[in-house]
């Protein structure tokens, strides 16, 4: 153990100094907004400008709707809801909400559809904390989506408990995680499991029509969310999510029929308003979590049992079809707490900053009465001045609610906003305030002229839009504190942990005897020089968001390159040719799986089918495709089993030999597995006893015993050998069956696939090393090394990312992954296994893996001392952990400079995320992998040589 912690010590080192780091930087940049402990109160309006409900029994604002029905509709995009003939092309999930549809026909004024934008990240957890605060949640909330904990900031909830509404909740349990001990009922189910489509959606059903007929309730939400894991699992473009569209579709018109039968005079919902919304949106392959279009647009349908007139044209945003009589508006989900507070008369939330939407706001106010033609006669212009005045006085509240705010929350917070943004703050409202002294003194001469009046209250109401807008886009480019001097200190202690990789690579390469910058080799020089440019244009492609969206074809077009500089000199050798092709074949081969991993706006039909892999699907020739996805990865793993056994036969002793004949059963049960589920072959009935979730538990549990005696074993039983690089052979060809299991099932059909590429390129890059290069004269026996093999390992781990349909995004993580074997969802299981899926093949296997190019030895140069392995092995190791370090440090500049970039929250920040979890992965890995190799290196080659080459 004294000889691995001559190098190791290095390891330990920058695995610390990158996790201070990141730590800090991560405190500076990723800083929650603050929340203030403030709550909204009634009496609080004494202090506004603005006019109080002269209703004894109101708060803030009179409460125009009695009972309020919110519906939602878990991942609902937009075009779910809206009418085909808004979108150029009609596609099969459009129109199955037909009842919706047909509602805001035939009641244009009274039942309306809206676009709701939301605001990235599109996480289940930020969406309903967002929806319910009226604030902007801030990035780190993503990290709690799957332990949801109590929001404590004021929300549209906590003020209808505190103003003694009733509230019952059923479906998605988040709910109850939010907002504990707030429902006077609830009837939560479990909401992680994305297999199971329909507990969560048959409780929902269960309660909810009963409920309509009780009376014990003010506020009734409904939480379904059989289309988001119908998205998750199957795509936008499936069976069951067409299913679950038209199974909705027949709920809804149960509903809306039951409250228009009981909205007459003196019924139970005369006065009530139903919402039917989504939290967020989703990809075409069922993703959200970004800030792309598909996930930030979902739709908000809202239906009044009134006979409402039309809203004044002036604030009506509506783009309207004809044909169908349907118009559309547009609404951002930042207004909707603040909006649906005024509706029930409720204090508006603390800390929001939304305004109240005048379009929903009109659905359910109504304070004039129309003639039966519904022209603005006299009593008409009355009536709607009426409403404008009761309008603008809403405004007036909504706008000082949030002047309030913004002062308490610059005061209170440690940066806050600036002062010129201050001012600009305070100056849009004071004129907004002045006008309104002018607009009450109007308004209370009764015998005022409407022609007078109503100009004068459309600039009020203009002026307080104005800005609440201005306040909610500068919340939006500038809401996160960022603590420029941690985020100083954590960058300039990953470039103090930058010299100490250089540094440590540089007395091995002392150790090692060759300098490479002092090489006389122009090849050495040369190869030197192409992987310093390499890693140079992949970190600077990282300032682009263009790039970071391309960043796996980014990789493969660098891989491809290195391929391309090999086969030259493989042709200039004469050497190696087949090899090198092979090699460039494969980039190839791996561009397509990248494209076709990474589509995301592709229909997903196209892609994805039963299987939780991409691989099912491509439309050929639909029986051809089929066989071929059925039989092709089924081959691949005969292949990888193929060369398993060979690795027995030939060298394998001991514990290694059962390890693998273990990962050879595996696969036999892999195998089985996915003919079990196969669309040939129909042999579910013989597995019906023995569970669809038996295979999978049983690989992980021999997964767990191969790591066992992988660990164990070596402690009590040292193996002598003199073989340095069988032993090292051995022990690779070990580490990685044992971990591929468990990968290649995670990841569906496309794991066997991917791991069979990968081991090729592996063999390609390992027998094409050092081709560049010669043994240096005056130095026989020792290959000089050269780090460009192991840089194009560094991109072919890229490519495995985003080859298995991985991205850095939330919502480039497979969920359905942690479901593999488990149909409930319990935390620690779920999140290894979601861990391994995404890093299995770009983190696990490639550490692991990287004793190839020691292990093997290369074929320019047979003569190397064996007293040189390890310190070649952990040559590679750090060489590999440098350019990890390189690649997330690039990042976090990135970051760093784009922090007020529009795309921030949406892309740079997950990549920042993803990166320096990947960072910090690699690290451990490779300490691990350290260990695990060097484990009993000294002793068979003798401490006294290490200690003298080091």
């Amino acid at each position: 153990m004294g000889g691995w912690w001559r190098f190791g010590k290095w390891t330990v080192l920058i695995m610390f100094l990158h996790i201070i780091s990141i730590l800090i930087f991560t405190k500076g940049f990723l800083l929650t907004r603050t929340e203030l402990p403030h709550s909204s109160h009634c009496s609080d309006l004494s202090q506004s400008p603005c006019h109080s409900s002269p209703s004894s029994s109101s708060c803030w604002t009179k409460p125009a709707v009695d009972r309020l029905i919110i519906i939602v509709l878990d991942a609902l995009r937009f075009d779910f809801v809206a009418p085909s003939s808004f979108f150029e092309e009609k596609q099969p999930w459009m129109d199955k909400l037909e009842v919706l549809q047909r509602m805001a026909s035939e009641n244009p004024s009274s039942a309306k559809i809206f676009k709701a934008i939301a605001d990235p990240p599109t996480t289940s957890l930020q969406r309903l904390k967002g929806l319910t605060t009226g604030a902007l949640p801030t990035f780190i909330d993503v990290g709690n989506s799957f332990g949801a904990p109590a929001i404590v900031e004021d929300n549209f909830i906590n003020q209808l408990i505190q103003n003694g509404k009733r509230v019952v909740m059923m479906g998605d349990d988040t709910w109850t995680q939010l907002f504990p001990n707030h429902f006077n009922k609830s009837y939560p189910y479990p909401s992680f499991n994305v297999k199971d489509l329909n507990t969560v959606d048959n409780g929902c059903i269960e309660h909810l029509l009963p409920s309509l007929y009780q009376q014990d309730w003010d506020v009734l939400i409904a939480h379904f969310l059989g289309v988001d894991h119908a998205g998750h699992i199957h795509g936008v473009d499936s069976t069951p999510m067409i299913e679950k569209l038209e199974q909705y579709n027949a709920v809804l018109e149960k509903v809306i029929k039951e409250l228009q039968n009981q909205s007459g005079p003196g019924k139970l919902h005369e006065n009530s308003l139903l919402l039917v919304m989504g939290d967020h949106g989703q990809t075409l392959n069922g993703d959200h979590g970004g800030g792309s279009p598909e996930e930030v647009e979902t739709s908000i349908f809202a239906m009044s049992f009134k006979d409402l007139p039309s809203l004044p044209s002036e604030f009506d945003s509506s783009s309207c079809e004809p044909s169908k009589n349907i118009c559309i508006s547009s609404i951002p989900q930042l207004d909707f707490a603040v909006t649906v507070s005024s509706l029930l008369g409720v204090p508006f939330p603390f800390g929001s900053i939304g305004r109240v939407n005048p379009e929903l706001y009109a659905l359910a106010v109504c304070t004039w009465n129309l003639d039966d033609d519904k022209t603005w006669n006299n009593q008409g212009q009355t009536k709607l001045e009426e409403w404008l005045q009761n309008y603008a006085n809403v405004l007036c509240i909504n706008s000082w609610q949030v002047k309030r705010y913004i002062d308490v929350y610059s005061a209170s917070s440690v940066i806050g906003f600036s002062s010129e943004d201050l001012f600009h703050i305070s100056d849009l409202y004071s004129k907004a305030d002045e006008n309104w002294s002018y607009t009450k003194n109007l308004s209370s001469y009764k015998n005022g002229s409407s022609n007078t009046s109503l100009p004068v209250l459309k600039r009020q109401i203009v002026a307080y839009s104005n800005f609440l807008s201005y306040v909610a886009e500068l919340a939006r480019s500038k809401w996160t504190e960022f603590n420029l001097k941690m985020m100083g200190t954590g960058i300039g202690i990953m470039l103090l942990s930058l010299y100490c990789h250089t540094l440590a690579i540089k007395k091995l390469n002392k150790s090692y005897g060759v300098s490479l910058l002092s090489s006389r080799d122009s090849g050495i020089s040369f190869g030197l020089m192409l992987t310093f440019f390499m890693v140079l244009i992949r970190a600077g492609s990282l300032l682009s968001n263009s790039y970071i969206l391309k960043e796996g074809k980014a990789a493969n077009f660098l891989l491809a390159t290195t391929g391309i500089m090999t086969l030259r000199y493989s042709f200039m050798k004469n050497k190696m040719l087949i090899e090198a092709a092979i090699f460039l074949l494969l980039t190839f081969i791996f561009r397509i799986a990248i494209e076709v991993g990474l589509y995301k706006q592709a229909a997903t039909s196209q892609f994805m089918s039963s299987s939780s892999s991409w691989m099912l699907g491509i439309s050929i020739s639909p029986s051809l495709w089929t066989y071929m996805a059925e039989i092709v990865p089924i081959l691949a793993l005969i292949i990888l089993g193929y060369f398993l056994y060979k690795s027995i036969s030939s060298c394998c002793w001991g514990i290694p030999k059962y390890v693998i004949m273990g990962t050879i059963l595996s696969y036999f049960l892999i195998a089985l597995h996915w003919i079990s589920e196969s669309n040939i072959l129909d042999l579910a009935h013989f597995l019906k006893g023995f569970g669809k979730n038996s295979i999978p538990r049983t690989v992980y549990a021999i997964t767990l015993v191969q790591l066992s005696l992988l660990a164990i074993v070596p402690i009590f039983s040292k193996e002598e050998t003199s073989n340095c690089r069988g032993s090292l052979f051995v022990k690779m060809m070990s580490i990685l069956s044992a971990c591929s299991s468990t990968i290649i099932i995670l990841q569906g059909k496309q794991g066997a696939l991917v791991a069979l590429g990968s081991l090729l390129a592996g063999y390609c890059m390992m027998r094409l090393q050092g081709i560049e290069k010669h043994t240096v004269s005056g130095t026989a026996g020792i290959s000089i090394l050269g780090p460009l093999p192991v840089l194009q390992w560094s991109l072919l781990a890229v490519c495995l990312l985003f080859a298995s349909g991985h991205w850095c995004a939330f919502d480039g993580l497979r969920y359905g992954a942690a479901f593999v074997g488990f149909d409930e969802f319990i935390l620690i299981p779920q999140a290894i296994l979601l861990t391994i899926d995404t890093f299995g093949f770009s983190h696990i296997l490639s550490v692991f893996g990287l004793p190839l190019f020691v292990a093997f030895p290369s074929p320019f140069n047979q003569t190397e001392h064996k007293s040189l392995f390890p310190i070649k092995l952990f040559w590679i190791f750090m060489v590999y952990g440098l350019i990890s370090a390189i690649t997330a440090t690039a990042t976090i500049l990135c970051v760093t400079i784009q922090r007020r970039h529009l795309m921030v929250w949406g892309l740079f920040a997950p990549k920042f995320v993803f990166d320096v979890v990947g960072l910090i992965l690699t690290d451990l890995l490779i300490l691990v992998a350290s260990i695990y190799y060097f484990d009993g290196v000294e002793d068979r080659i003798g401490n006294a040589k290490l200690r003298r080459l080091w």
